[in-house]
């Protein structure tokens, strides 16, 4: 069964998408390259977005990212009204989204628990686990 969206988060996902072609071709602010767009959310109202960023670079440079976005708002809410037919333009807030950077560390850290298991499991003598063991029976 399809998942049904509201026309606020349609809208969101529409200011999404044209915020990234925004800043990708038309930003020339060098300190706002190599960002990604995660995530719109905007009030039922439509007069605030909240928009979420994340960097290639991780949280170095993040002031200057956000002072060049502050700065491009006006710019990216004119285009953006050009490209987007809603009643209220919403005002631009630019918010710095770290979940990319801690999917990554607590990743690392599994893959860190998951190798010291097996250095564990190969000084104590035991045989690996099930699902890689090899196939001895025939």
């Amino acid at each position: 069964m399809p998942k049904e969206f509201s026309r606020g988060q349609r809208v969101a996902e529409q200011i999404r998408r044209e915020l990234a072609e925004l800043i990708r071709l038309e930003v020339k602010d060098p300190r706002v390259g190599f960002i990604t767009l995660t995530d719109v959310e905007i009030t039922p109202d439509y007069a605030h977005a909240k928009v979420f960023f994340t960097s290639m670079k991780g949280q170095e440079g993040l002031e200057e990212i956000l002072k060049g976005l502050r700065r491009a708002s006006s710019f990216l809410r004119r285009e953006l009204g050009r490209r987007v037919r809603i009643h209220t333009l919403p005002e631009l807030h630019f918010h710095y989204d770290p979940s990319v950077e801690t999917g990554n560390r607590i990743s690392a850290l599994i893959d860190k628990a998951v190798e010291a298991d097996r250095e564990f499991a190969a000084d104590e003598g035991g045989e690996p686990k099930e699902d890689s063991k090899p196939d001895t029976a025939a």
